[in-house]
């Protein structure tokens, strides 16, 4: 499933700035930054879970919020940029 993950997290106090942190690093681990606090991944259903448990745990539930946006399997022909690009694949080969 490709889902772009985007959040706002309030960071008018300390605390705020250390949970963007880690809601950055979380996202990290499971997909490509495309924006400042915007991802794109490609998960399955129990990555998708773990993604969600542990954003549950980092939030305030009061301050911040976090969008998830399912775009399918067919997400090639729904996903369109201007400006500068990254390239995104999942599922190809890597080679290093």
């Amino acid at each position: 499933m490709f889902l772009v993950v985007s959040y706002d997290v309030n960071t008018t106090e300390p605390a705020g700035a250390k949970r963007l942190r880690k809601v950055a690093r979380l996202c990290e681990k499971y997909g490509v930054r495309v924006q400042n606090s915007v991802f794109e991944l490609d998960l399955d259903p129990a990555q998708e879970t773990a993604l969600r448990c542990g954003l549950e745990k980092i939030i305030n539930h009061e301050k911040d919020s976090v969008r998830f946006y399912r775009l399918g399997k067919n997400w090639k022909n729904k996903v369109d940029s201007m400006g500068r690009k990254q390239l995104i694949t999942f599922g190809g080969d890597l080679i290093l």
